[in-house]
């Protein structure tokens, strides 16, 4: 996994991987570990190569035993009795392209009905072959290398797609196709390029299932351990499409037998044990994995410093003495970039790098230094891997097996310098977006919720101090403007204990006894620091007649329009006293350009990811 704008891994490490760290020898040594020791298959030419790696993995050695079948309904058959025999375990066939596993196809949907974990893998074209428009034997005679994925679609639980260039290969439930496709490193550097014709394209239009993007080898040892990982869990039957060329080829990632936890907890601390000055990171991913808990149980064990990505804001408490503040590039809290950014060790929970976390790739993080905890596996450096290892498990067992290590807390604490205050205002003065803030910061207590909007609150929420037990909430990832306003009514409807304050660009409202606060700019700040133009300007409304048109003299409301910093104190002071029980509307009026340096620093890095030229065809 890149992270950042780390490039992939170099060709003298991958000549350095272990000749057995093969992707077919991985997917035995996985198979192996769900219990499927023996693999009931039909030899063809485009799975023979798999086959041979398969075989190279013996039961002994923690492999499969191959049994080879007459033909491949037979072979699905036979992984099905071997999953009901195994009382919970997972049977699996390997069969070739097109004309082998149409032909296993009905076993399949058998043990679809029958609630079976049954993994079809079925060896596919050549990758050069796809986008090349060629008609390959096997097939029905046209360049459409998807025919057989469509008709798994509806027999299986787990779906994966390919995307190469422009065009979509899109794969159906329980499919997975392992190709070497375009790989763009964090640097936006063009890699290789593949594609897979114009029917795929039109396939993705039509499907209604989710699809999920795999376009490197890198990524091969995460989606066979998700699609295993997937049966065994809805005990259903997963298809996996591998590439006749692929099978043979070594990767650091496919290195020894990296399934079991112990393993995963063992390799992690003799990584961590070692550096000097280590550090760790809270992502998103988190929260899904309700792993939040055990994060700060392991921070609180090993003694190292704390961050959490800006979309995780929230999730670990602020209040902790080792808590640095928010990792995110060049915009991140003031002498938390440096001190990750100079570990020699990261341990990243639950991340989410995109080009808005990434502040457009600019990271300066190195995979050799990272440890990559997702939801369900493990990445160590540029490997090993270890699948089906539960984020929660791995932190609460990890926090016994660290050394204690406060050097990285140390560096920041002889480091840091305290915030300032914003210079004071003058008597009538316009109100600044940084004088507006630092009230934002006073009302906050345990009993409040902040909901930050799309926009500029991103930044200037981020350097909120939160209070123990107050809420935080943005949508950093789909970045949706306007998702605030909903969100709010449906927050507060939840966490009915507390005071939610949402800061907004714009909108209507209709919610309880929350504060809203609209910073009206003028238009759309994000937008303009990223790429201006006319388009960026918006129609200015009197949002606060709006919502006395809304409340109508019914129920309990109040609204105030505010341009200094008098206004706004004299505004809080009502929202927190005589209004504490109504709806709280506050229009903040700003300078169109007062923004956080953050988003200034932020946009510009963004234009230019965006600005990236097309990649030679």
């Amino acid at each position: 996994m890149d992270i950042g704008s780390v490039p992939s891994q170099d060709d003298d490490a991958a000549a350095a991987t272990p000749r057995e760290a093969t992707l077919g020898r991985h997917l035995a040594r996985r198979l192996a570990d769900v219990g499927a020791r023996d693999v009931f298959a039909v030899p063809g030419d485009f799975n023979l190569t798999l086959l041979d790696e398969l075989e190279a993995e013996q039961p002994s050695g923690g492999g499969v035993r191959l049994v080879g079948c007459c033909n491949e309904l037979n072979a699905a058959y036979a992984a099905d009795g071997y999953a009901r025999a195994r009382a919970g375990g997972v049977g699996a066939c390997v069969v070739t392209f097109t004309v082998g596993a149409l032909s296993a196809i009905n076993a399949v949907a058998g043990a679809f009905s029958e609630n079976l974990p049954v993994v079809c893998i079925s060896g596919g074209p050549n990758s050069n072959d796809y986008g090349s428009n060629r008609i390959l034997h096997h097939t029905i005679g046209l360049p459409d290398f998807s025919q057989e994925l469509r008709c798994f679609q509806n027999v299986t639980c787990y779906q994966k797609g390919e995307r190469f260039g422009s065009r979509e290969h899109l794969l159906a439930p329980g499919n997975i196709c392992l190709l070497p496709g375009a790989k763009l490193d964090f640097r936006g550097k063009p890699g290789r390029r593949f594609g897979c014709g114009s029917i795929c394209s039109r396939m993705n239009n039509k499907s209604k299932k989710k699809v999920a993007v795999v376009n490197n080898l890198e990524d091969a040892h995460e989606q066979i351990d998700t699609a295993i990982s997937t049966a065994l869990k809805e005990s259903k039957p997963v298809y996996i499409s591998i590439s006749c060329d692929l099978p043979s080829i070594p990767h650091p990632t496919f290195s020894g037998h990296h399934m079991s936890l112990e393993a995963a907890v063992e390799a992690a601390a003799a990584f961590l044990n070692k550096s000097v000055k280590p550090v760790l990171v809270g992502g998103a991913k988190m929260r899904m994995a309700k792993a939040r808990k055990a994060f700060v149980e392991l921070a609180d064990a090993c003694g190292y410093p704390f961050a959490v990505m800006p979309s995780a804001k929230g999730l670990v408490p602020e209040h902790h003495p080792r808590f640095i503040g928010t990792y995110w590039g060049v915009v991140s809290t003031p002498f938390c970039g440096e001190i990750v950014e100079s570990a020699d060790a990261y341990l990243f929970a639950g991340p989410i790098f995109n080009d808005h976390t990434s502040v457009g790739y600019s990271l300066l993080l190195n995979n050799e230094k990272a440890i990559i905890v997702q939801p369900d596996r493990v990445v160590i450096g540029n490997g090993p891997a270890f699948g089906c290892v539960l984020m929660k498990d791995f932190l609460r067992a990890l926090a016994t097996r660290l050394k204690k290590n406060t050097a990285a807390c140390e560096i920041h604490s002889r480091i840091f310098v305290p915030d300032g205050e914003p210079r004071p205002s003058e008597p009538g003065e316009p109100l600044r977006v940084n004088v507006f803030f630092k009230h934002i910061q006073k009302m906050l207590s345990g009993n409040s919720a902040v909901i930050a909007e799309t926009g500029d609150s991103w930044f200037n929420c981020q350097k909120l101090k939160l209070p123990e037990g107050c809420g935080y909430e943005c949508q950093l990832q789909y970045g949706s403007i306007g998702w605030s306003v909903g969100a709010t009514m449906g927050y507060a409807q939840a966490a009915k204990d507390k005071r939610v304050i949402s800061l907004i660009g714009d909108g209507s409202f209709q919610v309880g006894n929350n504060i809203i606060f609209l910073i009206n700019n003028g238009g759309y700040t994000i937008e303009v620091k990223i790429h201006d133009g006319p388009y960026n300007v918006i129609k200015n409304w009197n949002y606060t007649g709006l919502v006395e048109a809304f409340h109508n003299g019914e129920g309990n409301s109040y609204t105030a329009k505010v341009r200094t910093e008098e206004e706004l104190e004299e505004a809080i002071e009502a929202s927190l006293g005589p209004h504490k029980d109504s709806l709280c509307f506050i229009e903040v009026i700003v300078h169109k350009d007062d923004t956080s340096k953050e988003l200034l620093v932020w946009g510009a890095r963004l234009f230019a990811a965006n600005s990236r030229p097309p990649n030679p065809q």
